[in-house]
């Protein structure tokens, strides 16, 4: 008789969500011998890439493809998971309304396909983003609300039916970061003239607003050991940019360290909760 080994499934929208992500945390548990799989609800498509980086693929959704798969060797993950669904672009973006995009697709069809994977994996642990997708990306908010409604749904098996015999996993996390740096920066760029509500290269990024949404933190994950994997990682993602290394996104990308941060959803975190290993407390059955 052994033990089932110890498994985490991350639910993401793109190709490269999970370096830039929680990719520290990946490789950290994947290194010490855990199974960690990936599920990526689109490939990237929505986006401009240089000519040089299209050679050799068709398209830029398999362009990002070949990225994440590069990403995920250096992050050693047992498994990479395509949902079939396409980029939707940022809010706003007529992306959002194609008909095969994740923002367009009816929570229920989303959430019944991570339920899917949820009982076809088994796994422990499940990872995805926070309730405002970091950033207010339309994908990101979307495969959140069906990651939740399929944690929930996993072990009911009369939901969403699919043959497979029900499975709840025993924790969930939003991979999420403190605002105290942002709060500040916020301020200093409001000093400097700079609009903080349009950040970024195409102008379409509010970080007043992300500053004033607030999420506990409840799970610190230091992943100095494989900090390199993790550089590796997002080297691989070449079409957008790499890793930031300048301005304020590469400053607040130094400060971050070797650590990354979650908010526990479930099981209910108790107040001033610190937790250092995501599977604190999980019961690991026989087989």
């Amino acid at each position: 008789m052994t033990l089932e080994s110890r498994r985490l499934l991350a639910v993401l929208a793109h190709p490269d969500d999970e370096s830039f992500g929680p990719g520290g945390t990946l490789a950290l548990y994947a290194h010490r011998g855990a199974e960690v799989h990936l599920a990526c609800a689109t490939r990237g498509e929505v986006g401009t890439v240089a000519a040089e980086l299209l050679q050799g693929h068709k398209d830029v959704a398999e362009l990002r493809e070949h990225e994440l798969r590069c990403a995920a060797q250096h992050l050693r993950l047992s498994g990479v998971h395509f949902m079939g669904y396409r980029d939707s672009g940022m809010p706003g973006s007529p992306d959002n309304l194609h008909p095969q995009s994740l923002a367009a697709a009816p929570l229920d069809e989303v959430a019944a396909r991570v339920t899917h994977l949820l009982r076809s994996l088994r796994p422990q642990v499940v990872v995805t983003f926070d309730p405002i997708g970091g950033y207010r990306h339309p994908d990101h908010i979307a495969i959140q609300r069906a990651t939740v409604a399929a944690f929930d749904a996993a072990g009911d098996s009369a939901r969403y039916p699919d043959g497979l015999p029900a499975y709840r996993p025993q924790k969930l996390y939003f991979h999420t970061f403190g605002r105290r740096f942002l709060r500040l920066a916020v301020r200093g760029m409001a000093l400097l003239g700079r609009d903080p509500g349009r950040f970024g290269r195409n102008g379409d990024i509010d970080l007043a607003d992300i500053a004033a949404q607030d999420f506990p933190i409840h799970a610190y994950i230091r992943f100095g050991e494989v900090a390199q994997a993790k550089a590796r990682a997002t080297a691989c993602h070449a079409s957008q940019g790499g890793p930031p290394t300048g301005g304020l996104m590469g400053l607040a990308f130094r400060l971050a360290g070797g650590e990354e941060t979650f908010m526990r959803a479930y099981p209910p975190a108790p107040a001033r909760l610190r937790e250092r290993d995501l599977f604190e407390g999980v019961r690991l059955e026989a087989t």
